[in-house]
């Protein structure tokens, strides 16, 4: 049971680290930094009107806006980073349990959990495969108990 966790653990490792991946491209290609920023404001005077010049206020309220921006892609990275590690660590605490699919129909211990972006498949024992949604059941294995009797 123990490799099982080890092996989910890697291979919810590497599905967290593609997801975390393709993140931070889609980030990186959908912000700018503070040079590009200030190419386009140079740009930006230096094709203005001049019988209508921008303000010095409206270049500091652009300037505000794009670090605003730029801190909430950070924020949103750091934050999926964070819910990617309490995945795994939610995944990781079903090894070992019981569980019981939303339908009832599915039942077993869980030997390994896969992490993907959305959900969580817990595998069983016997191979079987639970996604872990809204309905499924979680508890401590059962225990078998011997009674002696003294007559």
């Amino acid at each position: 049971m123990a490799v099982d966790a080890v092996t989910s653990a890697t291979s919810t490792t590497s599905a967290s680290s593609s997801s975390s991946a393709s993140a931070a491209a889609a980030s990186a290609s959908a912000t700018l930094d503070y040079d590009n920023f200030l190419q386009l404001l140079i740009a930006q005077m230096k094709n203005q009107d001049p019988t209508d010049p921008m303000k010095a206020s409206e270049q500091i309220a652009q300037l505000a806006t794009f670090s605003q921006v730029e801190q909430t892609i950070k924020t949103n990275s750091n934050l999926e980073t964070l819910i990617n590690g309490n995945a795994l660590t939610n995944a990781s605490s079903y090894i070992g349990k019981t569980i019981t699919s939303a339908d009832e129909k599915t039942t077993g211990v869980v030997s390994s959990v896969r992490v993907y972006s959305d959900t969580m498949v817990a595998t069983t024992t016997d191979g079987k495969e639970i996604p872990i949604t809204v309905g499924v059941r979680v508890g401590t294995p059962a225990t078998t108990t011997t009674t002696e009797t003294t007559e």
